[in-house]
């Protein structure tokens, strides 16, 4: 038997952009309060969003982006440009898993 291929994520992407978050904040010198006073968003949801516990609106990551003086790319760094045409890595799973 075949079997089943599985696509899994090469990353997490909520983890992924809480990290650029957190780097860009603090190379701009800045404390989670002070970002969520600049952005209009609670300091105890700006840890979370590095954390990556949060998804973020878009409209959240344009006011983090212009609260940063960056353009929103540099939060999405490291993300798949693309995902329809980037492949993702496979895992094998048997039919009894189905």
């Amino acid at each position: 038997t075949e079997g089943v291929w599985v696509h899994s994520r090469p990353m997490d992407p909520q983890k992924a952009f809480g990290s650029n978050v957190r780097r860009i904040r603090k190379a701009r010198g800045h404390s989670q309060e002070k970002l969520g006073e600049i952005a209009g968003l609670h300091r105890t949801y700006i840890g979370s969003i590095e954390r990556g516990e949060q998804n973020v609106s878009l409209q959240n990551i344009v006011a983090i982006a212009i609260a940063l003086r960056v353009p929103v790319s540099d939060l999405v760094a490291g993300l798949p440009e693309d995902p329809v045409t980037t492949p993702a890595p496979t895992t094998r799973q048997d039919e009894s898993d189905k």
